[in-house]
């Protein structure tokens, strides 16, 4: 035993660390698979983590790998991993030196087979389902009679020429097409922009929203119509305001956008028979409905008309309606006379009653009794003017005995007080006023002084004027021989016969002499123009 540990101990392997055997392990195991095609099932997949990554396991019937899906790639990928799906992993086989595992990275995914895409679509249905997107009570009618349809397919395929072919066969309409691809990895997120780019429309960029959707695309495999089962495609269509219809591939195609949209079509051209009715059928069917109409007025008139004779026969004639009244009449005007004779012997009798009582005894009682109330009432209007002048006399009387001779000076010399400080107060207010007038008028004075030319002609300049007192602005205003008058600050001198001729001085002006106190002006000499 101690023969073998010496042996041991003296041996020549070499010692590694754990870091660097897991490193050297990591690099084999990279460098021997690269990237790799897994098959399997998931297993232990209960979404992404919080970081945003996935980790889960595939196995089959005897073994199982970790595998590990990055956020930037998790995003990206066209199937999402579900629990229980096979499916065919393609990423990169590793190590994890924290815990001696090996496992790989998936870059992309996909189901293993139409059988598990059938399970993944089954799966993806019933949680659909369970979200109520597929409720009959969501679904809308749609339009009779859509004035703009809105078509999400692809441009160039023989779907968007089969759906307006028989949009004109049937009933010309006005069609916008969104262009969409119809398979491949961006399908689904390509149809649900588009069907939430129509339902956005509100006619700012004279884009009118449609009345109607049709999402179409032809026939074809599992995974080709495999873009009209996403998730996001299924939404928009539950989400979408606008009734929609769906028709893709052909009639024994399913897919999950036909459980949410509001109508399936069989194929795209079924669709195109869903939007609109037949214009000939409307036409007939207007036609039918108008003769119809036409014949219903027509019948309801004649039977008016039948009615209305039978009505007539009914009535009595006019000879019998005036029968009566006419009879009425006859006797009534029998019985006029009578009632005239009658009513005048009346009236006569009243009259002779009358004048018994009218006689010249009654008439002098009635005056008698007309002059006794006159003379009633001119004894009360006596009594009442002699009770108002008695008390008029005692009112006169009472104020006569308050205006005494000392009341009336107190009263004269309250008012003397009054008037002289209201004088008092006129005085000092004209003072105060003429003071105000006169620092005015000197403010006044002393402008004009300072732009009056006197103050000019006070600092050495002089004013000269022709003949005709117009001042002289230039040299080239002097005549030979004309008669001019010069104005200097201390007066006034006249140039009679002059010769002079306009020239420029040679020699300085002379320093004009202290001014003299200034004569009163003249009439002429007040305020002149400053040269």
């Amino acid at each position: 035993m101690k023969d073998t540990m010496s042996d041991n101990a003296n041996s020549n392997a070499s010692e590694f660390t754990v870091s660097e055997i897991s490193r050297a392990v990591k690099k084999t195991v990279e460098d021997a698979y690269g990237y790799v095609r897994v098959r399997g099932e998931i297993s232990g997949f209960r979404g992404q983590h919080g970081s945003g990554h996935a980790y889960f396991s595939l196995k089959d019937e005897k073994s199982r790998i970790e595998a590990v899906i990055w956020k930037g790639v998790f995003n990206k990928l066209k199937v999402k991993p579900e629990e229980g799906l096979e499916v065919i992993a393609t990423g990169k086989v590793t190590t994890y030196p924290g815990s001696s595992k090996y496992q790989i990275v998936i870059e992309s995914l996909e189901p293993a087979g139409v059988g598990a895409l059938m399970a993944l679509l089954e799966e993806r249905k019933r949680k659909l389902t369970a979200e109520g997107l597929f409720d009959p009570a969501r679904k809308q009618r749609l339009p009779y009679l859509p004035k703009v349809i809105g078509v999400i397919t692809s441009p160039t395929g023989a779907v968007i020429r089969d759906i307006m072919h028989r949009l004109d066969d049937r009933f010309p309409t006005h069609v916008l097409l969104w262009p969409a691809r119809v398979q491949g990895e961006t399908c689904g997120n390509e149809v649900a922009n588009a069907i939430r780019g129509f339902n956005a429309f509100d006619g700012s960029n004279g884009l009118v929203k449609p009345d109607l959707l049709i999402v179409a695309r032809g026939g074809g495999s599992l995974e080709d119509l495999w873009g009209f089962n996403d998730e996001a495609v299924v939404r928009a269509a539950a989400e979408s305001d606008i009734p929609l219809i769906s028709a893709v591939g052909h009639e024994t195609d399913w897919t999950l956008i036909d459980y949410a949209s509001d109508q399936r079509a069989p194929t795209p051209t079924g669709a195109a028979e869903m939007a609109v009715p037949v214009r000939a059928d409307l036409l007939a069917a207007i036609d039918d409905l108008d003769r119809r109409n036409k014949g219903a007025v027509g019948r309801n008139l004649e039977n008016q008309k039948n009615n209305l004779r039978g009505l007539s026969r009914a009535l009595p004639s006019l000879s019998s309606l005036l029968a009566l009244p006419r009879q009425r009449l006859d006797e009534a005007t029998g019985r006029l006379p009578r009632s005239i004779d009658g009513t005048m012997r009346d009236y006569r009798s009243r009259l002779s009653a009358s004048q018994g009582r009218l006689s010249i005894n009654t008439l002098a009682q009635s005056l008698d009794i007309a002059r006794r109330r006159l003379a009633e009432q001119s004894d009360k209007a006596a009594a009442a003017l002699r009770q108002r002048a008695n008390i008029g006399r005692n009112q006169l009387t009472s104020a006569g005995s308050r205006l005494t001779p000392n009341t009336l000076l107190r009263k004269v010399e309250t008012h003397q007080t009054q008037l002289t400080q209201l004088r008092a107060r006129a005085d000092r207010a004209t003072v105060t006023l003429q003071d105000r007038r006169r620092a005015s008028f000197e403010r006044v004075a002393g402008v004009l002084k300072l732009v009056s030319y006197e103050s000019v002609l006070a600092r050495g300049f002089a004013l000269v004027r022709n003949e005709n007192n117009e001042p002289v602005r230039s040299v080239q205003g002097i005549t030979a021989g004309a008669n001019y008058s010069v104005q200097l600050a201390d007066g006034r001198a006249e140039m009679i016969g002059g010769t002079a001729s306009p020239s420029t001085p040679s020699t300085p002006p002379v320093k004009p002499k202290a001014a003299k106190p200034k004569p009163k002006a003249t009439p002429e000499d007040n305020q002149g123009s400053l040269f």
